[in-house]
């Protein structure tokens, strides 16, 4: 049975990106890699294809999920070959990239919505056939998991290769530096291609990440030993990258507590705390800050992850010690978030937005069912990375609700 649920605080306007924008609802679409680009050059084992652009049917799919007054975080995109960390996505670091990112900024604001740009550097959880470039990491840390293959096979190859037999280099101090520049000039793009603004993927134990876990960074430098060193690269990342596109326009997303591609560091309320610290008093303006629940993981159970938590003297945990150093900037969190436990939590203040990934996939018209009450559909785990035969299966085909019921 249908409900109204119109007077819930998810479809009340909030103010973004230092007021310029202003959003008509808060149930904001996540980003989701998805591997649907389509290959810049031929591919041959000699010279295989490293580079994928934005195509026609990835427009339909932002633009089927684009609302009046509602945001879109875009899949990740990588800076870099360097940074690329799956076959089949899209990066900013050509022109032809920023072309074909425009159709689809244009697409959703032709539906009258926003659109930022989420920025990603894979760092050690890669391998150079791939990238065909040297794996970059904080430190030269392996993969501590012999039996951890990367998803994909090499290029031109079936076989899987495992992720310790490709262990990361340690970026020096100039890399660092051009690293974060890949950053600068792929903002440069998203701002060509028209985009609202940009996120930094600050989570799931990628690059920035890397920098932040005590595990994987083992510096003994001004990057590492300590959590404000630690922070040191996000940070020097978030002021370069507010230079280019203005902190009014820039946000960044955490995992605090997350465990993704063996983030396992330990100092997790003194890490974070101190980065948020420095990002509220170094870009009090900034966009907004993206956080990812603390017990939601992508391939651990919740019992498992309580265990990683109780080995950090972190039984009880949430994001509210966050929330109070961030104070008045926009406050998003996401993990786990549906049509049952999504109620209720803005009135509490817990957070400014709620940010939805797999439930936006296979509902196109995911915010009028929430706002009426409506049945969601559920995805189909099976579809969500390409490269597939036909790509616009589970990705495109996912019907609204009105097409779901017999006439």
């Amino acid at each position: 049975m249908a409900s109204d649920r119109s007077q819930s605080k998810l479809f009340q306007p909030l103010a973004i990106a230092d007021g310029k924008i202003t959003l008509k609802h808060r149930v904001v679409h996540a980003p989701l890699t998805r591997n649907r680009g389509t290959p810049y050059s031929e591919s041959t084992p000699e010279k295989p294809n490293r580079i994928w652009v934005p195509n026609d049917l990835m427009v339909e799919y932002y633009s089927q999920r684009a609302t009046e007054g509602g945001l879109i975080i875009s899949e990740a995109i990588p800076p870099s070959l360097e940074g690329n960390g799956m076959p089949g996505v899209p990066g900013l670091f050509i022109p032809e990239h920023a072309d074909g990112w425009k159709k689809v900024v244009d697409a959703v604001h032709a539906k009258g919505g926003y659109i930022y740009a989420q920025i990603w550097h894979s760092g050690r959880a890669n391998i150079p056939q791939l990238t065909g470039t040297p794996i970059l990491c904080p430190s030269s840390t392996p993969w501590d998991d012999p039996n951890d293959f990367y998803a994909y096979p090499p290029p031109h190859s079936t076989q899987q290769v495992k992720l310790v037999d490709y262990p990361p280099i340690e970026m020096t101090i100039p890399k660092i530096k051009s690293t974060i520049q890949d950053y600068c000039n792929a903002a440069r793009l998203a701002q060509k291609a028209g985009f609202d603004g940009v996120e930094i993927h600050g989570a799931n134990g990628y690059l920035p990440e890397q920098f932040l876990s005590s595990n994987i960074n083992r510096r003994t430098d001004e990057y590492g030993g300590t959590p404000e060193k630690r922070c040191k690269f996000v940070l020097e990342l978030m002021d370069e990258l507010s230079q280019v596109v203005g902190q009014e326009n820039l946000s960044i997303r955490l995992s605090p507590f997350g465990l993704f591609n063996q983030a396992r560091g330990t100092q997790r309320l003194e890490t974070w705390s101190h980065l948020c610290k420095e990002i509220k008093a170094n870009h009090p303006k900034l966009s907004y800050i993206s956080f990812i629940e603390p017990r939601f993981e992508q391939i651990y159970t919740a019992e498992e992850k309580q265990k990683f938590l109780d080995s950090w003297d972190l039984p009880d945990i949430s994001l509210e010690p966050f929330r109070k150093i961030l104070g008045d900037t926009p406050f998003f969190s996401g993990g786990g978030w549906n049509d049952k436990n999504a109620w209720g939590v803005l009135e509490r203040g817990d957070y400014d937005a709620l940010v939805i990934g797999r439930y936006f996939l296979s509902n196109p018209d995911l915010v009028e069912r929430l706002r009426r009450g409506l049945p969601l559909s559920k995805y189909d785990r099976s579809t969500f990375y390409g490269p597939l035969e036909k790509s616009s299966v589970g990705y495109t085909d996912y019907p609204t609700y009105e097409k779901t019921v017999p006439n």
